[in-house]
């Protein structure tokens, strides 16, 4: 398996505040620093280069992406806003610095790089992340969307390609990208979270199903045995009914039982069941990284799903604890496939 890595993706700084707000809170002793932040990426690399799936992994670097290519998938104008002289935040939460420019180029190229290497396996371990950003607007600590932008040229270069996206919080970029084309289906598990403001005025709800989409949102709380459900009973049939040449995962551990931006219970054995699931679809993969913000366990997740992409398993969980308590599933996908069943016909 391949891993794909910049150090430039580590110059974006959306500085302290609040958690995720930006700003002066002098009720605070000392301020937070942005949950998306340089150091889990640092993390995620540390626990893959010295964790014991080390030796089954190759490193290769990315590059920066070219505007023409980014704009296959975001407007001109909004490209240009991105690139500032100063802190600022672009909706509430989404905040962009002197740095943030380079970052975006070299996560994006870095995404493009793992797709043009032609690697059965290959992982962009990028940030900023992508999945919320839409052709005009910066959503949820997103600039620029990795894994449309990979879907995008693969579309381009005649491939059929589908977009799994198990991050915590519904794919709504990636969505509103391909919500009218037939030839790249979008599928996101994600938590039930509505919008979520100007920026994010997608639902996330089964209903919003476009030409090729497909959502399933899953009660608060939902676990490993939902999470597998979902791919196994929903996502993974549709997958092979329209049986992809290429399938583009958004990788996010913030559904994980410890993230404090997810609210799920996803355990780092559960993210090794889904790396078993993607490598089992048969199809070549490229996987972008996304949300997880606890950075430790994140990177325990990380390092699991890996584990089971290669058919491992190797590290065992020291902290998952909370009860796998999916008694809402049941509930949660009868409302997806009574949605999307029909667009489906024979599927689900």
């Amino acid at each position: 398996m391949e891993i794909f890595w910049h150090d430039d993706c580590l110059e974006h700084d959306a500085g302290e505040g609040l958690w995720e707000l930006p700003g002066a809170w002098p009720w605070l002793d000392v301020l937070e620093p942005h949950p998306e932040n340089a150091a889990r990426l640092r993390t995620f690399r540390h626990a893959l280069s010295h964790g014991p799936v080390a030796p089954h992994l190759t490193w290769r670097s990315g590059r920066h992406a070219a505007v023409d290519e980014l704009l296959r998938v975001h407007s001109a104008a909004y490209l240009e806003s991105l690139q500032v002289s100063s802190r600022v935040a672009l909706e509430v939460n989404t905040v962009a610095g002197p740095s943030t420019w380079k970052s975006v180029l070299a996560a994006a190229g870095t995404a493009l790089a793992a797709y043009e290497s032609s690697a059965p396996l290959a992982y962009a371990l990028v940030r900023p992340p992508g999945h919320h950003a839409q052709p005009d607007m910066a959503d949820g600590y997103c600039f620029v969307n990795n894994a449309a932008l990979v879907a995008e040229t693969a579309r381009l270069a005649g491939l059929r390609v589908a977009v799994l996206d198990w991050d915590v919080h519904h794919g709504n970029g990636t969505q509103e990208i391909f919500f009218a084309q037939p030839d790249v289906l979008t599928v996101s598990v994600h938590m039930r979270h509505g919008p979520w403001g100007p920026n994010h005025p997608q639902t996330g709800s089964p209903s919003e199903v476009g030409v090729s989409n497909v959502n399933i949102e899953l009660s608060l709380g939902a676990g490993d045995t939902a999470y597998l459900r979902a791919l196994d009973e929903i996502a993974l049939p549709v997958l092979c009914s329209f049986a992809p040449d290429l399938l583009v995962c958004a990788s996010g551990f913030d559904g994980s039982a410890f993230d404090p931006n997810g609210r799920h219970n996803l355990t780092a054995a559960g993210y090794r069941e889904i790396g078993r699931r993607v490598a089992a679809f048969g199809t070549r993969v490229v996987l972008t990284q996304e949300g997880g913000y606890l950075r430790g366990y994140s990177a325990l997740c990380l390092h699991a799903l890996v584990e089971g992409l290669l058919g491992l398993s190797l590290l065992d969980d020291p902290l998952a604890y909370v009860p796998d308590d999916s008694q809402l599933v049941d509930r949660d996908l009868g409302l997806v496939r009574a949605a999307v069943g029909p667009h489906w016909p024979g599927v689900l």
